[in-house]
């Protein structure tokens, strides 16, 4: 099996807390993000109509801004999970388990600054809805080139935990499916305005899975998963 052989050694507390905190912090995560994104924003937002969609935040300020907050605690999730994932695949790969973090530190920090366009469309909103519709189209946009390089991160993510020996062969193949799904949405909205055919829809299911799993190894530890891999 190939390891880092300059990766540090981890116990099974260190791995365990590092499962349990990224588990933890997956499962809020999928549980915030649809309340926050199909049933606020998309709720309020209708982007073939600017006037209605003004009307509709205008009518709900409130839920919009519970939105805003709750997309923003989701990307500070997304910097707590990606420290817990490295911590956990470290002793795999040091290099890889690094640039897997990297690239979700660097995709929440994208996605904080797209969820501050919908902070500027609260501060010009207008019964047209016209500029405020400028800002929620570029949080949507700036959003799905990010997803990009979460698909990445997905992609580093899947392979290391393929290659741990701790970790079931098949989890990482569907972390790897996963990331396809990110990955062909992005380029295809990033080339064609008309791109609809949602591929991360049907592929997230790998997502869940290593919830369930970070979870259950967070109560039941490592010790002979560990003792497997040597």
């Amino acid at each position: 099996m190939s390891t880092n052989e300059n990766a540090p050694r981890f116990t099974d507390i260190s791995l365990r807390s590092a499962a349990m905190v990224a588990g933890v912090g997956l499962l809020l995560m999928a549980i915030l993000s649809p309340i926050a994104y199909l049933n606020i924003f998309q709720g309020l937002v209708k982007f073939d109509d600017a006037a209605l969609t003004a009307q509709n935040i205008l009518n709900s300020t409130g839920a919009f801004r519970t939105c805003v907050i709750l997309l923003f605690t989701i990307a500070i999730l997304d910097i707590v999970v990606a420290w817990s994932l490295y911590i956990l695949l470290v002793p795999t790969n040091k290099s890889l388990s690094a640039l897997a973090a990297w690239l979700r530190v660097i995709y929440a920090g994208i996605f904080i600054f797209a969820i501050s366009k919908l902070y500027a469309a609260l501060q010009v909103i207008t019964a047209d809805g016209t500029q405020a519709m400028t800002f929620l189209k570029a949080f949507q946009s700036i959003w799905d080139m990010a997803l990009i390089l979460f698909g990445f991160h997905l992609l580093v993510l899947g392979y290391l935990a393929f290659k741990s020996g701790y970790i079931p062969k098949w989890l990482g193949a569907f972390l790897v499916l996963a990331s396809v799904g990110y990955i062909v949405d992005g380029f295809g909205k990033s080339i064609s305005a008309n791109y609809n055919l949602n591929i991360a829809q049907f592929t997230f299911v790998g997502e869940v899975l290593l919830i369930f799993w970070l979870l259950w190894r967070g109560f039941k530890g490592f010790d002979h998963a560990l003792e497997a891999r040597k």
